[in-house]
């Protein structure tokens, strides 16, 4: 069995964790691989983030990010988050509990009994171009953000017209990613087991409110008005665009996997408070 290791950047707390979930796996005779950064901070080889899908299931150590981080390298492979954040929508697992949590579910794999939740991904297309997937959102948005800044948007939801005018841009959330930027942007909150996108204008002069649709939709958005636009997955540039330009977003084909213990929704919601 191939585990993969991901610890918080400049995280102390969690590279101690991380070497020692490493040290009880290889005892537990599990091949143990670690990403580049955090391998650079246990002093040991490192291996790329892109190629954690080879693995059999990945630990997360940290916040939501850091799991944000090893869902784009493990793609389909199971995750298992350790919080060490405050909030930890994504992990589920305390750092007291870690090291026999992740024996179990080593196994449970090797049992064939491991139990994995799915939660939807959502993909970003345009002429000539897919994105990689993305677990919280997609924005779609103007070069800068604010006065002076923004672009000109026409919004569908499949093939039929939403809304339209100028806006700081667009962003589409599944329910995993309802809590995060969507929620920053006055976007309503989603239960992860509601089948449903959130379309939610980003400041917009005459907008919509935000519109809850169904989980197979396509939202399909055309920015105009401006010398540039892109479009931001997860937090990161996935696309640069030349207005005018049209982006549909809709469920990836891979939904992301994760392993362990569900979190529990209400819990972290009242640590947001």
């Amino acid at each position: 069995m191939d585990v993969g290791l991901v610890a918080q950047r400049d995280n102390g707390r969690a590279a101690f964790l991380a070497a020692e979930l490493r040290r009880r796996l290889r005892e537990a005779d599990v091949t143990v691989v670690v990403d580049t950064t955090t391998a650079e901070t246990l002093d040991v080889e490192g291996t790329p983030i892109e190629a954690f899908d080879d693995c059999d299931l990945v630990v997360s150590i940290g916040g939501d990010g850091t799991f944000l981080f090893a869902a784009r390298g493990a793609d389909g492979t199971p995750i298992l988050g350790v919080n060490l954040g405050e909030v930890g929508f994504l992990n589920a697992v305390g750092p007291e509990e870690a090291v026999e949590v992740v024996l179990d579910e080593v196994a449970a794999f090797r049992a064939g009994e491991l139990t994995v939740h799915e939660a939807p991904r959502l993909a970003a297309s345009g002429d000539g171009w897919t994105a990689p997937p993305t677990t919280n959102e997609v924005v779609v948005q103007g070069p800068i953000r604010g006065p002076g800044g923004g672009v000109d948007l026409e919004v569908s939801v499949d093939g039929k017209r939403y809304s339209g005018g100028h806006a700081d841009g667009l962003l589409v959330a599944t329910p995993t990613g309802s809590t995060a930027y969507n929620l920053s942007e006055s976007g309503p909150l989603v239960h992860p087991d509601v089948d449903a996108l959130v379309v939610n204008e980003m400041c917009a002069s005459d907008g919509m409110p935000p519109l809850v649709v169904g989980l197979d939709s396509t939202v399909s958005v055309t920015v105009s008005g401006a010398d540039r636009a892109v479009v931001v997955g997860d937090g990161r540039v996935l696309q640069e665009l030349t207005p005018p330009a049209a982006v549909d977003v809709a469920r990836a084909d891979s939904p992301m996997r994760v392993a362990g213990p569900a979190a529990d929704f209400f819990e972290a919601l009242g640590k947001l408070d």
